[in-house]
């Protein structure tokens, strides 16, 4: 102790003791909070994934995805269509998903241990998409015709990774065995192995699942937020699917509008969503 300081009576000691403990209270309240949140931190409103999914394991679907996804690959590269790792598009949708990864985890624990991958295929087609279990692929075509920003293709890369990271294909499947009580005793009389076994045959079919408007609007705002946090502008979401819908009226229907409708309402959507997320997009940017 000082030898110059008087000791403190003791009801003056505990009030110093009470109001010094209060500024790292609140701090480790504040901690604890955020710890405790989590995703709940998020901005943008999409309530908790559809709990139907879990009658399918995850592993057996992201397994399907990552063998239809080598399949779909070795097709790309005997026709010659597969860009090189020296390809500047590839080189930037490869900067652009590193930016974005970093943010996955918090709305999927599973996306820590996936081997993320993003790939580019020569082709016409406007389409994109992520397989379950982190692999993403673009068509040049989504590229070239639509002539994308990096804010606008981070906004593509964003929904199509919401996907994956919802488990939107997940539920879709496990929808597809039956649905409310039937399903649960289905699982129980079939067993998780059975269900897992739906899972490796349905695995052709993830590249043409339709999700739902509820998976869509998901998919629309977490990829936002996403691609926000990223640092990417999130005006650009609204200026890509006004692209897309000026795409389809002049091509008369576009493949990945097949799978991922458009209209005003998605707009209005995302346009209410944009004040939520402006603050962490000026934040990433500052940082």
């Amino acid at each position: 102790m000082c030898t110059r300081c008087e000791p403190l009576p003791p009801s003056a000691a505990l009030a110093f003791r009470a109001s010094a403990w209060q500024p790292r209270r609140a701090f480790l309240l504040a901690a604890a909070g955020a710890v405790l949140t989590g995703p709940a931190l998020a901005q943008v409103n999409v309530g908790n994934a559809s709990m139907v999914r879990n009658l399918v394991p995850a592993d057996r679907i992201e397994a399907a995805g990552v063998q239809q996804y080598g399949q779909l690959l070795e097709k790309a590269r005997a026709k010659g269509a597969l860009a090189g790792d020296g390809n500047a598009q590839l080189q930037r949708l490869r900067t652009i998903a590193n930016r974005l990864i970093p943010f996955a985890t918090p709305w999927n624990t599973r996306a820590r241990q996936w081997k993320w991958e993003v790939n580019l295929i020569g082709s016409k087609q406007i389409n994109a998409f992520c397989m379950p279990g982190g692999k993403i692929a673009f068509f040049t075509g989504i590229l070239e015709q639509l002539k994308l920003s990096d804010d606008e293709v981070a906004m593509v890369m964003g929904h199509e990774m919401a996907h994956a990271l919802r488990e939107h294909a997940r539920a879709r499947l496990a929808k597809s065995a039956g649905t409310g009580a039937a399903l649960s005793i289905g699982a129980q009389l079939l067993g998780l192995g059975q269900m897992g076994d739906l899972a490796a045959r349905a695995g052709t079919q993830l590249l043409t699942l339709k999700f739902s408007r509820g998976d869509e609007t998901e998919a629309d705002l977490v990829g936002l937020e996403l691609a926000a946090r990223a640092g990417y502008d999130p005006q650009a979401s609204v200026s890509l699917w006004k692209k897309m819908a000026a795409a389809s009226k002049n091509q008369g229907g576009l493949s990945f509008l097949s799978t991922h409708p458009s209209g005003p309402d998605r707009i209005q959507q995302l346009e209410a969503n944009l004040p939520k997320v402006e603050k962490l997009y000026r934040e990433a940017k500052r940082g």
